[in-house]
């Protein structure tokens, strides 16, 4: 069955600066596609977006829109704005004809309490224009308006509040609810995904899902992509390709394409080494017929054989001059490696098994109680990601486990040895009058080679080692950050959204660092794909004080939050095999009940405790066996 084309785009270039950001882009989107754009910071993702949808022009190309605009919707990283505005009146803003009625309708019944003759002549206009906004069901647009914003998590107390005064995340919820309200048929998303919670990426998701439809959007949320895309445009200075399918999809096929051009560039390799061989041979054999020949003058017929063999091999090194020619002209070269780090991150070899304590911690801020009874150990080797909504106190935990914030009751200690290695969202301790370069020389045992090898892998440019950290933008300035963490010599890093600003190539290298790392890890973070690669303890917040540790990692905490939906009927057994695991998995662990460390009080017990603690753990599993023989 045929799709509908809605844009064609041919031979798009874009120079900015004097520098061309990309060329040759041809692009064609077809009705009910989810494409996702994708490429590294800087190379143009918002600049086509916008040339797309007629906001900026092409240095060189066409496109034909065969979808009018006024069938599309955009929502842009940046706007302007009136100062106050409200957020209703962003969100009605979207659709500029209805917005501009709906004002205008405003007006009228101002004037309409002006004097008589004022009076008739707005009533007279207001009866038309109310005509109009009828027509255009623009009631039921208002109505879907505020449903939208509801439903994505913008509650009734705020739409009246300016809308410059909202956080990140509310501002792309008032953005997203207005557009979904609009239902263009061509939706174009930059970035819909930054400042959003796990809720409302699971709420934008099915929605996409189930838009009716087209759709183009930019995200480094590799899940996201995954769940949403059917198909990734990969955009780079030469042009763009289009894979099929979600971000796993997209780096199957990458990896097909890598190893097909290493066994094709293998193969031209080989070839080479043949012609040149050959080559030698024909000139070895040239030079070799023509002296004989030089040598053969006194018999005629001898010298003309030496000279029409020399003159026969000089045509087959031609020949084979000409095949080299070819086939370097249809090199695909070797595959360029990024550089890799062969490093870990240093913790300078601390030994210590629980490096911070929180015991029935409590934070309240201006009579709110944030956080509540917060309690567990971090030991050694932990991976524990705090999640939670938007305003739960995720940073709030954080800022306590450094010392920035003390509980108001409770207690949060750290071992004396603790070293910690903190990230915060502000970027706080970059110093900003430095080099990248001379930033990392600073940091202990530092060679220039280890700087400009880890610069590399974290796509730093080589020129871009004597930037002052200052001129940097956001993304550089957290890769700038998190680089300084790197040799820092901590045993406790604690990183609250490292990830922010950063496209996924830079993503993916810091998972490597991280997953390589031997200290402890605490960890807040809205990319789910860095939370299950990376953690192996869940702490969630419910936004209202409340914390509940999972024992196990995000694929885990997935995995026993569907079975209770796929069997509310074993609900309760269940919530005891989830708590047997658990308490097997403390026991094994060395900790009490309380989850904090029981090693001191079982050296000063002896074999007691020991074979109560072994007689324990028999216990649990025994119980978990039976309940496995029940089900």
């Amino acid at each position: 069955m045929q799709q509908t084309t809605l844009m064609m785009a041919r031979g798009l270039a874009k120079d900015w600066e004097g520098r061309r950001i990309f060329e040759g882009i041809d692009l064609e989107v077809t009705a009910g596609e989810r494409l996702a754009l994708f490429g590294r910071n800087g190379c143009g993702k918002t600049t086509l977006l916008r040339i797309l949808a007629g906001l900026d022009e092409a240095t060189e190309g066409r496109i034909d829109r065969i979808l009018p605009l006024e069938q599309w919707g955009m929502m842009k990283q940046h706007e302007e704005l009136p100062e106050d505005t409200t957020a209703l009146e962003r969100a009605y803003r979207e659709n500029d004809r209805l917005w501009k009625l709906k004002h205008e309708l405003a007006e009228l019944t101002l004037r309409m309490s002006g004097s008589e003759a004022e009076s008739a002549s707005a009533l007279e206009q207001y009866g038309a224009a109310l005509e109009t906004y009828e027509t255009m069901n623009g009631f039921e647009w208002e109505n879907e308006v505020e449903r939208q914003l509801q439903r994505i998590g913008v509650p009734k107390e705020a739409w009246s509040l300016p809308y410059a005064s909202l956080s990140g995340g509310q501002k792309t919820r008032v953005r997203l609810a207005a557009l979904l309200a609009k239902a263009p048929q061509l939706l174009i998303l930059d970035e819909p995904t930054n400042h959003l919670d796990e809720e409302s990426l699971r709420w934008l998701e099915e929605q996409l899902q189930s838009y009716a439809g087209t759709l183009l959007f930019v995200s480094h949320d590799r899940q996201f992509i995954d769940e949403v895309a059917t198909a990734v445009c990969e955009l780079n200075p030469g042009g763009i390709v289009k894979y099929r399918g979600g971000y796993t999809d997209y780096k199957g096929h990458k990896e097909r394409e890598l190893r097909e051009h290493e066994a094709l560039h293998k193969k031209q390799e080989q070839q080479r080494k043949a012609l040149e061989e050959s080559i030698r041979n024909y000139q070895r054999w040239f030079h070799q017929a023509h002296n004989a020949a030089a040598h053969q003058s006194e018999v005629k017929i001898t010298a003309s054989y030496y000279k029409a063999r020399a003159k026969k091999n000089v045509s087959r090194y031609h020949a084979k001059q000409k095949q080299l020619e070819r086939l370097d002209a249809e090199s695909v070269g070797s595959v360029r490696k990024a550089a890799q780090l062969n490093m870990t991150l240093e913790n300078e070899g601390f030994e210590a098994q629980t490096l911070a304590r929180f015991e029935h911690a409590d934070f309240a801020y201006g009579g709110r109680i944030v956080l509540r009874g917060v309690h567990f150990g971090l030991r050694r080797g932990d991976r524990l990601a705090v999640r939670g909504p938007n305003g739960s106190g995720k940073t709030t935990l954080l800022r306590l486990a450094v010392g920035k914030l003390h509980p108001t009751s409770g207690s949060v200690s750290l071992h004396p040895g603790v070293k910690i290695g903190y990230f915060s969202q502000e970027l706080e301790g970059l110093p900003t009058d430095k080099t990248l370069l001379d930033s990392l020389l600073e940091l202990p045992r530092m060679t220039q080679t280890e700087a400009r090898t880890i610069l590399g892998c974290f796509l730093f440019p080589k020129e871009d080692a004597f930037k002052k950290i200052g001129d940097l933008s956001m993304g550089e300035k957290c890769r700038a950050a998190f680089l300084r963490l790197y040799f820092g010599g901590s045993n406790l890093l604690v990183l609250d959204e490292p990830n922010n600003y950063l496209d996924i190539d830079t993503r993916e290298a810091m998972e490597d660092v991280l997953m390589r790392y031997e200290g402890a890890l605490l960890l807040v973070s809205h990319d789910r794909m860095l939370v299950r690669k990376a953690a192996n303890r869940i702490a969630d917040l419910d936004g209202a004080g409340g914390f509940e540790l999972f024992e196990g990692g995000l694929a885990e905490q997935e995995e026993n939050r569907k079975l209770r939906e796929l069997a509310p009927g074993g609900r309760e057994e269940n919530e005891r095999r989830l708590r047997l695991e658990l308490k097997l998995a403390r026991l094994l662990r060395g900790e009490g009940e309380d989850g904090v460390s029981r090693a001191a009080a079982d050296e000063a017990s002896g074999d007691a405790a020991s074979a109560e603690l072994l007689a324990e753990i028999r216990a649990v599993k025994q119980e978990l066996a039976e309940l496995g023989q029940g089900r």
